[in-house]
Protein backbone atom coordinates (compact mmCIF):
# COMPACT_ATOMS: atom_id res chain seq x y z
CA UNK A 1 0.00 0.00 0.00
CA UNK A 2 2.82 2.25 0.77
CA UNK A 3 4.67 1.84 -2.18
CA UNK A 4 1.08 2.57 -4.09
CA UNK A 5 0.68 5.75 -2.40
CA UNK A 6 4.56 7.10 -3.05
CA UNK A 7 3.61 6.06 -7.08
CA UNK A 8 0.37 8.27 -7.06
CA UNK A 9 2.01 11.11 -4.99
CA UNK A 10 5.23 11.00 -7.86
CA UNK A 11 2.63 10.68 -10.69
CA UNK A 12 0.52 13.96 -9.29
CA UNK A 13 3.67 15.51 -9.02
CA UNK A 14 5.16 15.11 -12.62
CA UNK A 15 1.23 16.11 -13.97
CA UNK A 16 1.68 19.29 -12.11
CA UNK A 17 5.08 19.72 -13.12
CA UNK A 18 3.86 19.04 -16.91
CA UNK A 19 1.00 21.28 -16.56
CA UNK A 20 2.70 24.38 -14.97
CA UNK A 21 5.63 24.23 -18.12
CA UNK A 22 2.63 23.99 -20.69
CA UNK A 23 0.69 27.13 -20.00
CA UNK A 24 1.34 30.56 -20.10
CA UNK A 25 2.96 32.18 -16.55
CA UNK A 26 1.11 35.77 -17.02
CA UNK A 27 0.09 37.40 -19.69
CA UNK A 28 2.83 38.14 -21.90
CA UNK A 29 6.35 39.15 -21.28
CA UNK A 30 7.15 42.11 -19.04
CA UNK A 31 5.28 44.68 -18.76
CA UNK A 32 7.80 47.79 -17.76
CA UNK A 33 10.19 46.16 -20.52
CA UNK A 34 7.82 46.72 -23.04
CA UNK A 35 6.24 50.22 -21.90
CA UNK A 36 10.46 50.93 -22.01
CA UNK A 37 10.34 49.71 -25.85
CA UNK A 38 7.76 51.46 -26.84
CA UNK A 39 9.10 54.79 -25.10
CA UNK A 40 12.39 53.95 -27.38
CA UNK A 41 10.58 53.61 -30.38
CA UNK A 42 8.80 56.76 -29.95
CA UNK A 43 11.63 58.63 -29.26
CA UNK A 44 14.40 57.16 -31.87
CA UNK A 45 16.99 59.51 -32.63
CA UNK A 46 17.77 57.23 -35.55
CA UNK A 47 16.27 54.97 -37.54
CA UNK A 48 18.73 52.40 -36.60
CA UNK A 49 18.17 52.98 -32.81
CA UNK A 50 13.78 52.58 -34.40
CA UNK A 51 14.75 49.18 -35.57
CA UNK A 52 16.80 47.94 -32.50
CA UNK A 53 13.83 48.89 -30.41
CA UNK A 54 11.13 47.84 -32.78
CA UNK A 55 12.91 44.03 -33.01
CA UNK A 56 13.48 44.41 -29.35
CA UNK A 57 9.56 44.92 -28.40
CA UNK A 58 8.44 42.37 -30.76
CA UNK A 59 11.15 39.73 -29.14
CA UNK A 60 9.05 41.14 -25.96
CA UNK A 61 5.80 40.52 -27.17
CA UNK A 62 6.92 36.87 -28.46
CA UNK A 63 7.14 35.57 -25.06
CA UNK A 64 4.28 33.79 -24.24
CA UNK A 65 5.61 32.35 -20.39
CA UNK A 66 5.41 28.82 -21.43
CA UNK A 67 7.50 27.19 -23.61
CA UNK A 68 4.97 24.58 -25.61
CA UNK A 69 2.93 27.97 -26.40
CA UNK A 70 6.49 29.62 -27.63
CA UNK A 71 6.78 26.95 -29.62
CA UNK A 72 3.38 26.55 -31.47
CA UNK A 73 4.07 30.07 -32.58
CA UNK A 74 7.65 29.42 -33.94
CA UNK A 75 5.70 26.69 -35.63
CA UNK A 76 3.07 28.50 -37.05
CA UNK A 77 5.37 31.47 -37.90
CA UNK A 78 7.43 28.93 -40.09
CA UNK A 79 4.85 27.51 -41.67
CA UNK A 80 3.55 30.91 -42.73
CA UNK A 81 7.19 31.65 -43.92
CA UNK A 82 7.51 28.36 -46.07
CA UNK A 83 3.83 29.42 -47.80
CA UNK A 84 1.87 26.66 -45.92
CA UNK A 85 -1.03 28.83 -44.30
CA UNK A 86 -3.37 26.43 -43.81
CA UNK A 87 -0.88 24.53 -41.62
CA UNK A 88 -0.24 27.99 -40.18
CA UNK A 89 -3.55 28.55 -39.28
CA UNK A 90 -3.75 24.86 -37.68
CA UNK A 91 -0.56 25.92 -35.07
CA UNK A 92 -1.95 29.43 -34.39
CA UNK A 93 -4.97 28.41 -33.70
CA UNK A 94 -4.38 25.60 -31.00
CA UNK A 95 -2.01 28.62 -29.95
CA UNK A 96 -4.96 30.53 -29.27
CA UNK A 97 -7.06 28.21 -27.86
CA UNK A 98 -4.65 27.28 -25.40
CA UNK A 99 -3.09 30.80 -24.40
CA UNK A 100 -6.17 33.28 -25.58
CA UNK A 101 -4.68 36.34 -23.59
CA UNK A 102 -1.61 36.18 -25.23
CA UNK A 103 -1.58 38.80 -27.83
CA UNK A 104 1.04 37.88 -30.78
CA UNK A 105 -0.86 34.39 -31.06
CA UNK A 106 -3.89 36.18 -32.26
CA UNK A 107 -1.72 38.95 -34.14
CA UNK A 108 0.61 36.01 -36.00
CA UNK A 109 -2.57 34.04 -37.02
CA UNK A 110 -4.63 37.31 -38.29
CA UNK A 111 -1.47 37.63 -40.21
CA UNK A 112 -1.95 34.18 -41.71
CA UNK A 113 -5.59 34.29 -42.41
CA UNK A 114 -5.00 37.95 -44.41
CA UNK A 115 -2.63 36.33 -46.85
CA UNK A 116 -5.34 33.04 -47.32
CA UNK A 117 -8.00 36.71 -47.95
CA UNK A 118 -10.00 35.62 -44.89
CA UNK A 119 -10.70 39.24 -44.40
CA UNK A 120 -13.38 38.97 -41.50
CA UNK A 121 -11.35 36.46 -39.77
CA UNK A 122 -8.49 38.47 -40.10
CA UNK A 123 -10.28 41.79 -38.80
CA UNK A 124 -12.10 39.49 -35.73
CA UNK A 125 -8.21 38.51 -34.67
CA UNK A 126 -6.90 41.77 -34.74
CA UNK A 127 -9.26 43.16 -32.36
CA UNK A 128 -8.63 40.60 -30.30
CA UNK A 129 -5.26 41.29 -30.53
CA UNK A 130 -5.91 45.11 -29.60
CA UNK A 131 -8.14 43.95 -26.72
CA UNK A 132 -5.25 42.54 -25.40
CA UNK A 133 -2.61 44.42 -26.56
CA UNK A 134 -3.65 48.31 -27.63
CA UNK A 135 -0.23 49.70 -28.51
CA UNK A 136 0.43 46.61 -31.07
CA UNK A 137 2.02 48.36 -33.60
CA UNK A 138 1.80 45.22 -36.02
CA UNK A 139 -2.07 44.91 -35.26
CA UNK A 140 -2.51 48.59 -36.02
CA UNK A 141 -0.62 48.46 -39.12
CA UNK A 142 -2.75 45.60 -40.17
CA UNK A 143 -5.73 47.45 -39.72
CA UNK A 144 -4.74 49.95 -41.87
CA UNK A 145 -3.56 46.97 -44.80
CA UNK A 146 -7.33 45.37 -43.93
CA UNK A 147 -8.82 48.64 -44.75
CA UNK A 148 -6.93 49.70 -47.80
CA UNK A 149 -7.76 46.38 -49.13
CA UNK A 150 -10.75 46.48 -48.78
CA UNK A 151 -11.10 49.90 -49.95
CA UNK A 152 -11.61 52.10 -46.80
CA UNK A 153 -9.33 54.76 -47.12
CA UNK A 154 -10.06 56.45 -44.25
CA UNK A 155 -10.30 53.72 -41.70
CA UNK A 156 -6.98 52.73 -43.73
CA UNK A 157 -5.19 56.21 -43.40
CA UNK A 158 -6.05 56.71 -39.55
CA UNK A 159 -4.50 53.00 -38.82
CA UNK A 160 -1.31 54.66 -40.74
CA UNK A 161 -1.28 57.32 -38.76
CA UNK A 162 -1.90 55.97 -35.34
CA UNK A 163 0.90 53.22 -36.43
CA UNK A 164 2.93 56.48 -37.03
CA UNK A 165 3.22 57.34 -33.98
CA UNK A 166 4.73 54.58 -32.87
CA UNK A 167 7.14 53.98 -35.17
CA UNK A 168 7.90 57.57 -37.10
CA UNK A 169 10.70 55.85 -39.30
CA UNK A 170 8.61 53.14 -41.39
CA UNK A 171 8.77 54.01 -45.02
CA UNK A 172 5.97 51.36 -45.81
CA UNK A 173 3.58 53.08 -43.13
CA UNK A 174 4.95 56.63 -44.80
CA UNK A 175 4.21 56.02 -48.03
CA UNK A 176 0.70 54.34 -47.47
CA UNK A 177 0.05 57.59 -46.13
CA UNK A 178 1.11 59.61 -49.36
CA UNK A 179 -0.68 56.84 -51.31
CA UNK A 180 -4.34 57.29 -49.17
CA UNK A 181 -3.75 61.15 -48.34
CA UNK A 182 -5.68 62.73 -51.43
CA UNK A 183 -8.95 59.94 -50.34
CA UNK A 184 -8.85 60.38 -46.33
CA UNK A 185 -8.11 63.93 -46.31
CA UNK A 186 -8.95 65.87 -49.32
CA UNK A 187 -6.55 67.83 -51.66
CA UNK A 188 -5.59 71.40 -50.64
CA UNK A 189 -6.38 73.94 -53.59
Amino acid sequence: MRSDNTTFKRTVAAFVATVMFSIPLAAVGDVSRSEALLKELREAPSEDAAKRALRDLQREWSKSGSAAMDLLLTRGRDAMQRGDLAEAVEHLTALTDHAPDFAEGWHSRAMAFYRQERFGLAAADLERTLALNPDHIGAIRGLGALYENLNRPVLAWRAYKLAETYYPYDKEIEEALKRLAAQAVGVDL
